[in-house]
């Protein structure tokens, strides 16, 4: 019986998502994993670059694409960014992803937990740099330095502010 059941409350679901009576739960947590990866580019895009007057953004180091988001618990997501560094051997990619962590901790309405990554191929030494700028202790003893402070600030700075 239970198993009639279950094939009959199935065979009913199918019906009404087929019919557009109810939307598929899939369709809307794709929905709003997209809407909240959005949201976070959107965070992350004006953050200017430490060496150029252009920003993330322009320069292509961060794109739509290289940002997803998962659920992980009730109104907690785990965001993963993977930037590009314009060059394999560019000297301050690390200072861009400690500019995406902090931009991100300021500035996002929602629990997260944050992972950011160069994406692969794009650096001579992504390995070691992508464990430094996941290190929480890295990252808070980096944000102490009153120079790199300084620096991180002038990057994420909103042009209105």
């Amino acid at each position: 019986m239970e198993t009639v059941f279950s094939f009959v409350s199935l065979t009913v679901t199918e019906v009404l998502q087929l019919s557009g009576l109810v939307v598929n739960r899939n369709v809307l947590g794709i929905q709003k994993m997209d809407e909240k990866a959005l949201e976070v580019y959107d965070v992350i895009r004006s953050i200017r670059d430490p060496e150029k007057p252009n920003t993330l953004e322009e320069l292509e180091v961060v794109t739509e694409k290289c940002v997803e988001v998962q659920e992980i618990g009730e109104d907690d997501y785990l965001i993963i960014i993977k930037f590009s560094p314009t060059v394999p051997h560019c000297s301050l990619a690390t200072l861009i992803g400690l500019c995406l962590q902090v931009k991100l901790q300021r500035c996002l309405p929602f629990k997260h937990k944050l992972e950011i990554y160069i994406s692969e191929g794009t650096h001579s030494t992504e390995e070691d740099i992508n464990k430094q700028i996941n290190d929480k202790e890295r990252v808070a003893a980096a944000m102490e330095n009153p120079n790199l402070r300084e620096i991180v600030e002038q990057c994420v700075i909103e042009p209105d502010d």
